[in-house]
């Protein structure tokens, strides 16, 4: 034991109490006694000793998660900043800097400019190659428009293929200048795995102006940038205030158009397809019209790329389908045609990357009870010629139904003997670009007879479009084709002339025979 007096008692509380408030370098020297107090004394040394090697492990530790999370939190933001695929700036980014060149002072009196762009062909890439193709293109196109700018200016991009450049500090011209660069820089090839494409861009050019916020500068860039579509591709267009009014004229037509839609404001008009021998109306083609209430009538080519630009394609074409089908359910039961009579009906190449089209053409035909091989559906010879696996399962699946397939407007420059035997479809609608010199071109009648030849080696059967002429129909059939349509046989017309025409052609027949 030891005694009560011994100040290594003292040394020892006070060295607890140390120990206990933190002080981990607190230690008490042994005496040379080496009693039982010692031993007390060297535990406590070595709890004091063992604490401070856990401590600083511990504070080592927090200084390493703390490093950790301060640059998992500056990756955070630069990732909430940067687009993980181009490792461009995003929208967010673009929309600081926009703001910062806004408010900064305008350097000789010039403000920031911003370019918006959008590729004009990626979608057809997107589709015909794959994703893995397209997100190469993009990583491409980014590269391209950096290497094209300078290193003051942000270049983002926004989603999908559009992209887009701030400029602080620049004239209008310049900007222009820099925006054909990238025009230019776009024009070039682009070189991926087994093949070289492509891809141009729309551009639109807004200048900033004192009071502007970034999203009013991206706004009238986006109006810019839809004028350089409608004007073509790989062009620029700088903003003007009277586009403005063009994109509200553009949102209200687009609004009217999908209420016509869905409140039946649209019609569909029918052109005769004719049996050339006998000149028996074997089926029609439907062509929607719409008649708007205060334009007028508004055609197809203008109101059908809107529908595309608007996602209202799809819809559009249930439509067509629906109608169409109903509308030959009702000449069957007047007994106005019979179970040869066949209805074309176009369709998108949208439609073919939904696999919802195809239960829509099976619910079509078991509500109106049409036979599936009187109903044609058409498709543009580019989109078939150009569309991936998911198309070829949808033209498949149509197959299956027993409905017909028939590419439109062959021959129009993608044409091949190998794709044609192997497409799922069974026979051609020939452009009417092949026949449009027969009658005044002495070699055209070897030409329409070697395509025909052609499409028959495939196995299919050829429609001929565009017959404006008797001399005309006349040659087409003595040269052996079936099937004709054209001006000559009749234009296109609203459903209830359609029994009249049936009623002429039967006439005409039965004076031919």
């Amino acid at each position: 034991m030891f005694a009560d007096n011994d100040p290594r008692l003292s040394q020892l509380l006070d060295h607890i109490v140390r120990i206990a408030s933190g002080d981990l370098a607190s230690r008490v020297e042994v005496s040379p006694a080496r009693d039982e107090l010692d031993a007390i004394i060297m535990g406590t040394n070595l709890l004091a000793e063992d604490l401070q090697i856990i401590y600083e492990e511990l504070e080592q530790r927090v200084q390493v998660r703390t490093q950790m999370l301060h640059e998992a939190h500056l990756k955070m933001q630069k990732m909430a900043m940067q687009d993980p695929l181009t490792g461009l700036a995003n929208r967010s980014a673009l929309i600081d800097a926009l703001r910062a060149a806004l408010d900064a002072d305008p350097a000789d009196g010039e403000g920031p400019v911003i370019l918006l762009m959008d590729l004009d062909a990626f979608k057809s890439i997107n589709d015909s190659m794959g994703h893995t193709a397209g997100d190469q293109v993009l990583v491409t196109v980014g590269q391209r428009i950096r290497n094209a700018v300078r290193s003051s200016d942000v270049v983002a991009r926004l989603g999908g293929d559009e992209f887009a450049i701030v400029m602080p500090a620049v004239s209008p011209d310049q900007a222009a200048i820099v925006g054909h660069r990238i025009l230019a820089a776009l024009s070039e090839p682009i070189e991926l795995p087994g093949k070289s494409v492509r891809c141009g861009a729309s551009i639109g050019l807004s200048v900033g102006a004192p009071g502007q916020t970034p999203e009013e500068m991206l706004m009238e860039a986006d109006v810019a940038m839809y004028a350089s579509k409608a004007e073509g591709q790989n062009r620029l267009h700088r903003f003007e205030p009277g586009l403005l009014l063009v994109r509200r004229l553009r949102s209200q037509l687009v609004e009217d158009l999908r209420a016509a839609i869905r409140n039946d404001g649209l019609m569909l008009y029918y052109q005769p397809v004719v049996d050339l021998v006998t000149r028996r109306l074997e089926g029609v083609e439907a062509l929607v019209r719409w008649n708007h209430p205060t334009r007028g009538f508004i055609m197809p080519d203008e109101f059908i790329p809107l529908a595309e630009e608007a996602g209202l394609i799809s819809e559009l074409g249930n439509w067509v389908l629906r109608t169409a089908v109903q509308q030959l359910r009702t000449w069957i039961d007047a007994g106005l045609v019979d179970a040869a009579f066949s209805v074309r009906i176009n369709i998108s190449a949208t439609d073919l990357q939904s696999l919802q089209f195809i239960e829509d053409v099976r619910n079509v035909l078991k509500e109106t009870g049409v036979g599936p091989g009187q109903v044609v559906l058409e498709l543009t010879e580019v989109a078939i010629v150009k569309g991936n696996e998911l198309d070829r399962y949808s033209l498949a699946g149509l197959r299956g139904l027993g409905v017909g397939i028939e590419i439109d407007d062959f021959g129009t420059g993608y044409s091949s003997i190998s794709y044609l035997r192997r497409l799922p479809v069974d026979r051609v609608k020939v452009d009417r670009s092949l026949i449009s010199g027969l009658g005044t071109d002495p070699g055209q009648p070897a030409l329409v007879s070697a395509v025909l030849q052609l499409v028959r080696a495939c196995g299919l059967e050829a429609v001929w479009e565009g017959v404006e002429t008797a001399e005309q129909a006349d040659m087409l059939r003595d040269l052996g084709c079936l099937s004709a349509q054209g001006y000559f046989f009749g234009r296109p017309v609203p459903p209830h002339e359609i029994p009249a025409l049936l009623a002429d052609q039967q006439e005409s027949a039965h004076r031919q025979q």
